[in-house]
């Protein structure tokens, strides 16, 4: 774990960082993000003491690493940077192992880790490993500098905005590189990044900053949906939630007190209630809750002794979901499958609520383009 304790930090009489007190979880991705000048950068570089702090103490697993060796403690944490500090004499695998060179690794380990990193991160060994910088393009190079910051197998990586200058697809693509390191190695990786989109694709949490202090610390679902204040609300944009429709939940737009009946009353009683809570179809359930079936109005019409019960003629539906699953399963379910509505239960069978085709497109409507026939009413 990496802590920040009364981090303070003034440069040139100007107060930079106020404050700082941040834990930060082993094996996750944190994305610092904010806009220019609000200190994220100056807050990460101090964990591998490239800034030092004016007051105040950073440790890593309980040690105040101002008492380390700054050189070992460097030669320990991966570090990334957007220029990507390649050696422009030295091969790619010279670049990629001299880290680990420095740290006395025998040759053969040095050059079957990087040939192993080299194909983990997309480039080929035999094509790539005897070519200098220059012979790369800027996301090949990036590519290096994520192999050369594994090569000693650190379990910290620091990355400062080590994408923003390439071009969207090739960042796209090593983001998607950069989660697939994560997947098989969990890392410990600080990301600095003044791109939202960027933060939230990749991050296990975001730290936002501004004018130097921490304005909120949260997984991204949580700040999309419920930002500290303003500054974090402007900042994130008020409809980014929209272009991250992963962290829709069910829950968030459920109508949460569908209208249920039980399944030992008649269905004139149920005729009834339809008629008195103008709906045309009602959720089945026992005294606790537990989801049973539906029943409809066509299945009531189609059935001549009105006296039987619910229980007798309910019907179990083509397909339930959950409070947690995303906006985006629902829609393809509703699509797919052709369905008006969907009942919403716990893991324990208990109703929680109800997602009707109506108020999919009522949320969605001005924001994604879907093709909905509400004509077609199935259950």
């Amino acid at each position: 774990m990496i802590e920040f304790k009364g981090i303070n930090k003034i440069f040139k009489n100007n107060i930079v960082l106020y404050d700082i007190n941040l834990k930060l979880e082993e094996g996750n991705i944190i994305v610092f993000v904010g806009p220019s000048g609000c200190g994220k950068t100056t807050t990460v570089k101090m964990i591998n003491r490239l800034i030092k702090p004016t007051s105040g103490q950073v440790l890593i697993n309980g040690e105040d690493i101002s008492n380390k060796n700054v050189i070992e403690l460097r030669r320990n944490i991966g570090y990334v940077i957007q220029q990507t500090g390649l050696f422009p004499h030295m091969t790619i695998k010279e670049n990629i192992g001299i880290v680990a060179k420095m740290q006395k690794m025998n040759s053969q380990e040095i050059e079957s880790k990087t040939r192993e990193l080299m194909e983990m991160v997309g480039l080929d060994y035999e094509k790539f490993a005897n070519r200098y910088p220059t012979e790369l393009s800027g996301g090949q190079q990036q590519r290096v500098g994520i192999a050369r910051a594994l090569i000693t197998n650190p379990d910290i990586i620091l990355m400062d905005e080590p994408f923003s200058a390439l071009d969207p697809i090739t960042r796209s693509q090593l983001q998607d590189e950069l989660l697939n390191i994560q997947t098989q190695f969990k890392k410990t990786i600080i990301f600095v990044t003044h791109d939202m989109d960027e933060a939230i694709k990749i991050a296990d949490k975001i730290c936002i900053m501004g004018k130097g202090r921490i304005i909120q610390y949260d997984d991204p679902e949580t700040i999309l949906k419920n930002p500290a204040n303003e500054f974090v609300s402007d900042f994130v944009g008020k409809n980014r939630i929209w272009s991250s429709p992963e962290y829709i939940k069910v829950k968030d737009i459920m109508i949460e007190n569908p209208i249920t009946c039980s399944q030992d009353i008649s269905l004139l009683k149920c005729i009834k209630k339809m008629r008195y809570e103008r709906v045309d179809t009602l959720l089945v359930v026992d005294r606790k809750r537990k989801f049973n079936g539906i029943i409809t109005g066509k299945m009531i019409q189609k059935e001549k002794d009105h006296y039987k019960s619910v229980k007798e003629i309910m019907e179990q539906p083509r397909a339930v979901t959950y409070p947690d699953k995303s906006i985006v399963d629902i829609l393809k379910d509703v699509n797919e499958k052709n369905l008006s509505s969907l009942p919403v239960i716990d893991s324990n069978g208990i109703l929680k609520g109800l997602i009707t085709k109506t108020s999919l497109v009522t949320t969605l409507s001005q924001q994604f383009e879907i093709e909905v026939d509400s004509n077609k009413k199935t259950i």
